[in-house]
């Protein structure tokens, strides 16, 4: 048995099911040993950010790592934006990369260039030097490191750099698979810390993020805010929130500064569960960095490599809290709209049309702020674009769809951050997947429109205008995807979209929805 089949046979024993692929010449013995090895299911992708993207979908949905293999240093940097989010998003997930033999190197052949430095900045566990012999518990090491929670937003993504000779190179076969890590527990110190705060009543926030986002630690954190009055948030992007009639309620921290200020105002005691302490997403002249009100004390219940799970359970063990009510989101009808769309109309069609168990990614500030009108319409997940690198909603939706191929899945996009990874249509057409794109598409870098306001500038010149304007030419999206294999319509009213939308979650496999209007993003 060669070094390729040792690996992947191993990372098969751990229990990684997925190989989201973009391979070349370097990566070719691992391609044969896919071939060899049925139990994990190969999947092609035409770019390598779709590889990473649709990882990091697989990941939030599963919490088990998928595998991506990647073509040398350009392949991976292709895939670097996705993998930025899914680090944010603490996604599981192994990049094997293939690489020159080390005796290949010294040539400086084209492709050469300094792969471990690329794969740090988003990487927990890096190793560039396996050889034949040791690439199998490589292997099961990058799969045990993908698995344990690493401080503050380090994440947790294996990156295993592989030359071809350890590929191609005899071995003594497979390694069984190591000890699956688990969370760190808090001690009863903070415990004691935490309860009297609480306890004492005033204004005070519990603020959850990565693992206390699970249902059950909303649960828990839902009676404590029964017991004590607290006010329960999510930070403003959470990679994963199960929500929807019945769920535990739950809001969320809004996106500007002075927005989160202003909720935040007046609040005496901050917790932080599982995250950290807001901070302004971009750096604005006279706003501060760190949203922290005044006369607002920070304390900290679990750090993000903590289990909230387990602390907010015996914190609510401490204030008595077991048997007070969870307070969930009801079942509410929601009519649908009629008219020109707009932001308000494409939201409102979405809530409208929602199907149980949908599971939605954003990748546009329409999507994101569509989350608190969809919560009593029908139960759904929840995946926001966690690094604020667009790109990532066609690509992780198509991750979702492969981790969970018998529940629906609404991709909400903007014209601008699809055309970055369009190539997940491609995709989605070939393993026919059960997910709805929805474009929004006002032909603009809406955002930008908006941050150029907030300097103060009442009149945008021709030369910004036209470094923000994406509608010259038009894309037309419908026939787009089309070219990639997956059918679509245009909606230019919201009966439209609601019957395009009705009709898409009925019909098995892709399809795609450009939504026309003066939408804001």
């Amino acid at each position: 048995m060669n070094g390729a089949t040792a690996l992947i046979e191993t990372l098969a024993d751990c229990g990684v099911e997925l190989v989201l692929a973009n391979p070349g010449t370097s990566e070719m013995h691992l391609v044969q040993a896919l071939d060899s090895v049925p139990r994990i299911k190969s999947v092609l992708a035409l770019f390598e950010g779709v590889c990473t993207g649709a990882a990091d979908g697989y990941a939030r949905m599963t919490g088990k790592p998928a595998a991506t293999l990647l073509h040398l240093g350009p392949g991976l940097a292709n895939g670097i934006a996705n993998l930025h989010n899914a680090r944010r998003a603490n996604s599981p997930m192994i990049n094997i990369i293939g690489n020159h033999p080390n005796y290949h190197i010294g040539y400086d052949a084209p492709l050469t260039s300094d792969i471990e430095t690329l794969a740090k900045n988003f990487s927990g566990w890096i190793k560039s030097c396996s050889t034949n012999a040791t690439l199998a518990q490589d292997g099961a090491d990058a799969f045990t490191a993908s698995l344990r929670q690493s401080s503050g937003s380090t994440g947790q993504i294996s990156t295993l750099i592989m030359g071809a000779d350890a590929a191609w190179g005899d071995c003594a076969g497979p390694v069984a698979p190591n000890a699956i890590p688990t969370r760190s527990k808090i001690d009863e110190q903070v415990l004691e810390k935490i309860a009297p705060l609480l306890k004492k009543g005033g204004n005070n926030m519990m603020l959850l993020e990565q693992h206390a986002t699970d249902p059950a630690a909303l649960a828990f954190a839902s009676k404590i805010a029964s017991k004590t009055g607290c006010r329960v948030m999510t930070g403003t992007f959470p990679g994963r929130v199960d929500g929807g009639p019945g769920c535990v309620a739950v809001e969320r921290l809004p996106y500007f500064p002075e927005q989160i200020l202003s909720t935040l105002k007046g609040v005496e005691n901050l917790i932080i569960v599982g995250g950290q302490i807001p901070a302004s997403f971009f750096a604005y002249q006279g706003i501060p960095g760190q949203l922290i009100p005044e006369g607002c004390t920070v304390s900290r219940l679990t750090y993000i490599e903590e289990d909230s799970i387990d602390a907010l359970a015996r914190l609510t063990q401490r204030l008595g809290a077991e048997n007070e009510a969870v307070t969930h989101f009801e079942k509410m009808e929601i009519g649908k709209p009629s008219g020109e769309l707009d932001t308000k109309s494409i939201i409102q069609s979405v809530a409208a049309t929602m199907p149980e168990n949908l599971i939605v990614a954003t990748d546009s500030g329409g999507g994101n702020a569509a989350y608190p009108f969809c919560q009593n319409s029908a139960t759904n997940t929840w995946l926001s674009l966690t690094g604020g690198a667009i790109g990532q909603g066609g690509p992780c939706a198509t991750g979702a769809a492969l981790a969970c191929p018998d529940r629906p899945v609404l991709a909400m996009l903007g014209d601008g951050g699809a055309a970055y990874t369009n190539q997940s249509f491609w995709t989605q057409a070939r393993e026919g997947l059960n997910v709805t794109t929805v474009i929004f598409a006002n032909r603009s870098y809406n955002i930008l429109n908006v941050e150029y306001a907030r300097l103060g500038v009442e009149k945008v010149g021709k030369i910004a205008a036209s470094l923000f304007d994406i509608g010259n030419p038009t894309i037309n999206w419908v026939d787009m995807a089309k070219g990639f294999g997956v059918p679509g319509a245009t909606a230019d009213t919201a009966e439209e979209l609601c019957a395009l939308l009705e009709k898409s979650y009925e019909t098995p496999g892709p399809f795609l929805i450009q939504a026309n209007g003066e939408i804001q993003r």
